[in-house]
């Protein structure tokens, strides 16, 4: 029997002068609080209680543990009436991991959104392109772009990504624009670093994933820089739309290709599994598809 349940048997009881009205109290049969307090008592191997067909009073080892007890079980009510407010109610810190590349989009914006929303949820956000273990590290949800493998997650897909492979209006001019995907083998490209294996491109031809083999004028780990540089006309960079939008719409970058662009590649929230999931975390992954599941087209 849980030391605790004795505890509280024991405080109602104490308090209360009697055993029926202990156990009315708690919702359980007489026998049962009288036999919680036998354990009690066989436990610390001391009388508690005297007893008597008409009364309970505590022995001096009784009013010794109801004096000691007193505060641990506020302690512990007090606990579990505020765990208790976390699950019904947003509250408390998130810890959210993301590409760098959301940081350069309206990501930061919806962030803000959320908390203006949820006024006592704390959230710290750490940008890494980085894959993390969400257990090992603490994090409560990683958002994601790409295809799902990981299956140690659980996964709710926030939107279908399209990418943009896009380049200045000069660039394309001077270097001619391109037909079909294998045409990109003679383009300079500003490519993602890659753990093995030579720069390519993602296509989809017929249906099917079809990558092509580039020339890789400059390489790295995140978007951002890459975008940057083809905005000065040094060679074409394939993102997420996200990150073109707002370059393709005021014509500083123009998109090509667009329909073999692949069709499979998904914004994702990923979080552990976990018995109870934090209201935090349930209204912010709620607040995220409700906000981000239908892209705005792109002109």
């Amino acid at each position: 029997m849980d030391g605790l349940e004795l505890l509280k048997t024991f405080r109602e009881v104490a308090l209360r002068g009697s055993f029926s009205r202990a156990a009315n109290s708690l919702g359980m049969s007489k026998a049962n609080a009288s036999k919680y307090v036998a354990l009690l008592e066989t436990r610390f191997g001391v009388r508690l209680l005297n007893r008597s067909t008409r009364s309970v009073s505590l022995t001096d080892a009784g009013h010794l543990l109801l004096e000691r007890s007193k505060p641990l079980l506020e302690m512990i009510e007090r606990t579990e009436s505020e765990l208790q407010g976390h699950a019904g109610h947003p509250r408390g810190r998130l810890r959210v991991t993301a590409p760098h590349g959301l940081g350069q989009s309206s990501f930061a914006g919806l962030i803000g959104e959320f908390m203006i929303t949820y006024p006592d949820v704390h959230v710290s956000l750490h940008l890494s392109n980085r894959v993390i273990d969400l257990v090992e590290e603490g994090v409560d949800v990683a958002l994601r772009l790409g295809r799902i493998r990981d299956e140690n997650v659980i996964v709710r897909r926030l939107r279908l990504m399209d990418l943009a492979l896009c380049a200045t209006p000069a660039y394309w001019a001077r270097r001619g624009m391109p037909k079909k995907p294998d045409d990109m083998r003679r383009h300079d490209v500003l490519t993602y670093s890659l753990a093995g294996g030579g720069p390519q491109l993602p296509f989809e031809v017929d249906g099917q994933p079809y990558s092509v083999p580039v020339t890789s004028r400059m390489d790295a780990n995140d978007a951002a820089p890459l975008v940057g540089v083809a905005l000065a006309g040094l060679g074409a960079v394939c993102v997420p739309m996200i990150m073109a939008q707002t370059h393709i719409e005021r014509g500083a970058l123009v998109p090509v290709l667009r329909e073999f662009m692949p069709r499979d590649l998904w914004l994702y929230a990923a979080y552990s599994q976990r018995r109870h999931n934090s209201a935090a975390l349930r209204a912010l992954l709620d607040f995220l598809e409700a906000r981000v599941r239908d892209p705005e087209p792109v002109s």
